[in-house]
């Protein structure tokens, strides 16, 4: 993905800017702060690792990949489900299940690049595959599914 200029909000900046999420909360000056950008019907992503992030010297830890990929497909099913809503905000989203295949080490050296789109969808729902390119070459995908959640549900936070 080509980055948007640094000024161009992202779709957390836009509709969540308090959001505290390690992943890709705005808020939180000690997480990884993914920007996603919605890009046709997918929505993408660019993120540097820094060598605290790695598993071991060049490479990526599998749990930052595996959060990188869920913040990313918890917003491609907000973004989804708020067209399909025709709404004029995304829903708040949670991870029901999701599974990330690693295919390869992911290298830090350069920017990784991610990108997601929904496969399947319901009024309350959506399954989401994503793919996680380093180096040139794709190194994780994740499927999963992310369900919107209503005041009242324990894990609900307005935007």
């Amino acid at each position: 993905m080509s980055a948007p200029p640094e000024n161009t909000p992202s779709i957390q900046e836009r509709y969540a800017p308090g959001l505290s999420c390690y992943g890709c909360g705005p808020a939180n000056e000690r997480g990884l702060r993914l920007r996603c950008f919605e890009k046709g019907d997918e929505v993408a992503a660019s993120w540097r690792a820094s060598p605290h992030h790695e598993a071991y010297p060049g490479m990526l830890s599998g749990g930052i990949a595996g959060t990188l990929l869920d913040c990313l497909s918890a917003w491609t099913a907000a973004v989804h489900l708020m067209r399909r809503r025709s709404a004029a905000a995304p829903p708040c989203t949670v991870t029901a299940e999701y599974a990330v295949k690693f295919l390869r080490p992911v290298p830090t050296a350069g920017p990784i690049e991610l990108l997601a789109r929904a496969v399947e969808s319901t009024d309350d729902r959506a399954v989401v595959a994503a793919d996680l390119t380093a180096g040139g070459r794709l190194c994780a995908t994740c499927r999963g599914t992310f369900v919107a959640v209503e005041p009242g549900h324990p894990a609900y936070h307005p935007w």
